[in-house]
């Protein structure tokens, strides 16, 4: 009885595989899609807003120093790996520093209070850089501003007088993308400011370090699904 069993069941199978064979050459072998891969693309315009710290580079005591913050627009050309791009910033700041001496007249010892403070600041930048997929490594130099009062009170009267310094700056940074169309950076920028008289006195070259994180906005969508 198993020797009868078994020769029926090799001879369906037997008969079966023609069959099989056939429904399996019959079907038409499709390769599976490949996943999309996400390209970060930099070029295009931005806008965003910043906020840091910047200290004056002088061996006088008391420095110049405080926080700033304030909005920068920019534009980015990608070539490959390379990126050139335009950046111009501009804000509000509260960098100061304020000293307090003795002046003698006519035999009287009088208090005197100076205090210099930048009430606001800028740059218009170049940039160049080297992208890794999501990351930009930049360098950055170009022109730079600030508005600084120079204030000397005695008395309960104080006297004020503004200018506008212009001058240069120079770094380097880094940028890279959280979301499809939203950066993060961290930005070192030292500042070279011309001297200006105040109260006909010349107040010297003006250079400040500074250290500053914005987050960019990038318009039309840095991103393209390559397969």
């Amino acid at each position: 009885m198993k020797k009868i069993l078994l020769t029926t069941t090799c001879l369906i199978a037997l008969g079966m595989a023609p069959a099989i064979a056939a429904d399996l050459a019959a079907r038409p072998y499709t390769k599976a899609p490949a996943a999309p891969v996400a390209v970060y693309n930099w070029t295009g315009f931005y806008i965003g807003g910043f906020g840091g710290y910047a200290s004056e580079n002088s061996d006088a005591t008391p420095k110049m120093s405080g926080g700033f913050a304030g909005g920068t627009i920019g534009y980015n050309w990608q070539t490959n790996n390379f990126v050139f791009g335009l950046e111009a910033d501009g804000g509000w700041a509260d960098v100061n520093a304020s000293a307090t001496g003795v002046v003698a007249i006519g035999g009287l010892l009088i208090p005197v209070t100076t205090t210099s403070r930048i009430d606001a600041l800028g740059t218009v930048r170049g940039r160049l850089g080297f992208a890794v997929d999501k990351v930009l490594f930049y360098g950055t130099g170009g022109y730079a501003w600030i508005d600084n009062k120079i204030s000397v009170a005695t008395l309960g009267v104080t006297a004020s007088e503004s200018h506008f310094h212009s001058g240069w700056t120079v770094g380097a940074g880094i940028e890279a993308f959280f979301a499809p169309q939203w950066s993060v950076k961290g930005e070192y920028l030292f500042r070279s400011l011309g001297s200006e008289n105040y109260f006909g006195v010349p107040s010297g070259t003006l250079e400040l370090h500074s250290v500053q994180v914005g987050v960019n906005y990038h318009f039309g969508g840095p991103i393209v699904a390559k397969y």
